[in-house]
C-alpha cells in the first residue's frame, strides 16, 4: 500500500486522535499566508479586494462561533444578532454622532460583549439543542426589534442606514477598498492572536474542560457559570467587531441583512472549516462566500440545489472539515519523508 493510500485509510482515526484540539498553523505557514494576504491586493481589482475583505470579516464571525462551540461546547444559532448589534452600533455612531470609524469598533466590541454576557446568564440553564433553540429565537427576533418605531430615528427602520466608507489616512495613495482591506487585516490578525492565546490560557483550558465534561470540570474547581457566560461574551464581542467591519465595508445596514440565514451560514462555515480549528474559520468563510457564487454559475435556476449537492459532498468526504484535510496532509508529508 502506498503512503497516500495508508494516510487516506487512517483518515478518520487520525482526526479522532485529536478530536477537540484547538489546532493552529505553524509559524512558517502563518508567515507565508500573511505575506500572501499583504501582497495579493496590490495586483487585483477593487472587487476582488472587497471579496477578500468580506472573507476576513466572515472569518472573524466564524472564529467567534468557534470559540463558543469548539472551545466551550455551547451551540449557538444566534450569532447574526450579535453581528447586527455590532453593525448598527458603528453605523449609528458614524452617521449620527460623527465618531471616527476606528473608534466605533472597540465600542461595538464592548457593547456586544455585555450583550452576550447578559444573554449567557439565563442561558446557563440550557444546553445542547435547547440552547441552540434559545439562540435561534434571538436571531429570529433581532431583525424585528431593529424595525421598532421608537428606534427608527436611529436605525432608519426598514430603510436602514447608509454608511460612509472611510478614505485612506495621511494621504496614502490607495483606494478606499484597499485601505479598508488592510485595516480589516490588521484587526483580524490582532483578534486571531488574541483567540489563540485565549484558548491556550487558563481560561481557555477551563472552556475546554467544560466542553469535555461539565460535571468533571465543576468537581475540579472550575466556575462553570462564570466561564460559560464569559465564552458567550467573548464570542459576541468578536462577532460585534465583525459586524462593525461588515457595515463599513458594505456601506449599508438594514434589518433584513441580519436574518437567521446569516446565523446558519456562519454555523455552516464553522462546520466546513472544522469545529475547534481556528484557521479553519477562514476556510469556512471562503466556502460560504464563494461556493454559492460557483453554484449560481453552474445553474442559475437550480443554484440552491447545486449548493446543497456541493455541501453534501464536502460533509461526506471530509466530515471533520478542513481540519481533517490539514491532519491528512501533515501525515502524508511525514510518511513521504520516511520513505
Amino acid at each position: 500500500m502506498s503512503a497516500a493510500e495508508e494516510v487516506v485509510a487512517e483518515g478518520h482515526e487520525a482526526v479522532e486522535a485529536v478530536p477537540k484540539r484547538a489546532m493552529t498553523l505553524g509559524t512558517g505557514t502563518s508567515l507565508v499566508v500573511l505575506a500572501a494576504l499583504l501582497i495579493v491586493p496590490m495586483f487585483v481589482k477593487n472587487f476582488i479586494i472587497f471579496q477578500m475583505t468580506m472573507l476576513l470579516i466572515y472569518g472573524l464571525a466564524v472564529l467567534a462561533l468557534n470559540i463558543l462551540t469548539g472551545g466551550s461546547g455551547q451551540f449557538s444559532l444566534g450569532q447574526s444578532a450579535f453581528y447586527a448589534v455590532g453593525a448598527y452600533v458603528s453605523a449609528v455612531l458614524m452617521e449620527h454622532a460623527n465618531v471616527n470609524y476606528a473608534l466605533t469598533i472597540p465600542i461595538s466590541a464592548v457593547i456586544c460583549f455585555g450583550f452576550g454576557y447578559l444573554f449567557g446568564k439565563p442561558a446557563l440553564r440550557l444546553s445542547g439543542i435547547y440552547l441552540a433553540l434559545a439562540t435561534f429565537a434571538l436571531a429570529t427576533a433581532m431583525p424585528q426589534l431593529l424595525k421598532l418605531n421608537f428606534l427608527e430615528h436611529w436605525t432608519g427602520g426598514v430603510q436602514g442606514l447608509v454608511v460612509t466608507k472611510p478614505d485612506a489616512p495621511f494621504g496614502l495613495p490607495m483606494s478606499q477598498d484597499m485601505w479598508l482591506y488592510y485595516f480589516t487585516l490588521a484587526v483580524t490578525v490582532a483578534i486571531y492572536i488574541f483567540s489563540v492565546n485565549l484558548l491556550r490560557s487558563r481560561s481557555g483550558r477551563a472552556f475546554m474542560a467544560i466542553r469535555d465534561n461539565e460535571i468533571a470540570a465543576s468537581s475540579m474547581g472550575v466556575n462553570v457559570a462564570l466561564y460559560k457566560t464569559l465564552a458567550f461574551g467573548v464570542s459576541a464581542g468578536i462577532t460585534g467587531v465583525a459586524g462593525s467591519l461588515g457595515a463599513i465595508a458594505v456601506q449599508f445596514v438594514a434589518p433584513d441583512s441580519y436574518t437567521i440565514t446569516l446565523a446558519i451560514s456562519l454555523f455552516l462555515g464553522m462546520v466546513v472549516g472544522g469545529v475547534g480549528w481556528l484557521p479553519g474559520s477562514f476556510v469556512g468563510a471562503a466556502f460560504i462566500i464563494f461556493v454559492p457564487n460557483m453554484a449560481e454559475s453552474i445553474s442559475k435556476g437550480l443554484s440552491g440545489a447545486v449548493f446543497g449537492v456541493l455541501l453534501f459532498l464536502v460533509i461526506y468526504l471530509v466530515p471533520h472539515g478542513a481540519r481533517q484535510v490539514a491532519i491528512l496532509g501533515q501525515q502524508l508529508v511525514g510518511k513521504l519523508r520516511k520513505n
